[in-house]
């Protein structure tokens, strides 16, 4: 089974490569959980372009979503061997979106942090379970209740801090200032007519957020706050 997941990973990888030439090739997700959330969010990394491998101890749900994900399996990931089997570890952003058992989402990110995979975003039900998994070590907690899949599917993906889409296809980002525009002003780098976004708003270390004008010289690792086109501003958050 972990020949034949790994064997279709690369025909996967491959044929997404093709069609998304931007995309680093070694970026997969694992969603252990296909309930509403794990698999609004699995949905959207899809249409992303991105590998999902989508995890679930019920049947019935990896054999709905089987066709919809790169590759779906049943498993039990509260045991660290079924993670190793199915070659978890070796991902390097695994969403633990188990809703109906807070002991398994324990377990589950305990796992994770012990093969230390490097981004380990996990669904919490009560603020009182996201401060237990905050203590354990997992990167990225989220309350769905706040938090939509396709809204975590961008943090996940990409280099933005926040996101928030509305409904005209227009969205605001929170992202890192990228290299190709620090050193110089804003109205200089041209960021309008080079990447169809606006930026609003700058943050520099240790300083409280200001309004961006034309004049503002963007600094290497200062926080901008974008907007435009949903396309764009996902476009111009992956230049950092």
């Amino acid at each position: 089974m972990v020949n034949y997941l790994h064997s279709l990973r690369r025909r996967r990888r491959k044929r997404l490569a093709d069609q998304h030439p931007l995309r680093p090739r070694d970026q997969r997700v694992a969603v252990i959980g296909l309930g509403r959330f794990g698999i609004s969010l699995a949905n959207e990394l899809m249409h992303r372009g991105w590998d999902v491998l989508g995890i679930d101890t019920d049947a019935r749900l990896v054999q709905k979503y089987s066709d919809a994900l790169t590759h779906a399996a049943v498993g039990d990931c509260t045991d660290a061997e079924v993670l190793r089997q199915l070659g978890v570890h070796e991902f390097t952003s695994v969403v633990v979106a188990i809703g109906d058992s807070l002991e398994a989402s324990i377990l589950v990110s305990s796992n994770l942090l012990e093969v230390e995979v490097p981004n380990i975003w996990a669904k919490a039900v009560s603020r009182q379970h996201g401060q237990i998994l905050e203590r354990l070590g997992v990167h990225h907690v989220v309350l769905p209740e706040h938090e939509m899949g396709e809204r975590v599917a961008h943090l996940v993906t990409g280099r933005m801090l926040d996101f928030i889409e509305f409904d005209d296809d227009y969205a605001l980002v929170k992202t890192v200032a990228p290299d190709v525009i620090t050193g110089m002003p804003l109205g200089r780098s041209q960021v309008r007519s080079k990447y169809g976004i606006t930026v609003v708003g700058i943050k520099r270390p240790g300083e409280d957020f200001t309004y961006a004008t034309a004049d503002t010289v963007v600094e290497k690792s200062d926080v901008l706050v974008v907007t435009g086109k949903t396309h764009a501003v996902e476009g111009f958050a992956e230049l950092s």
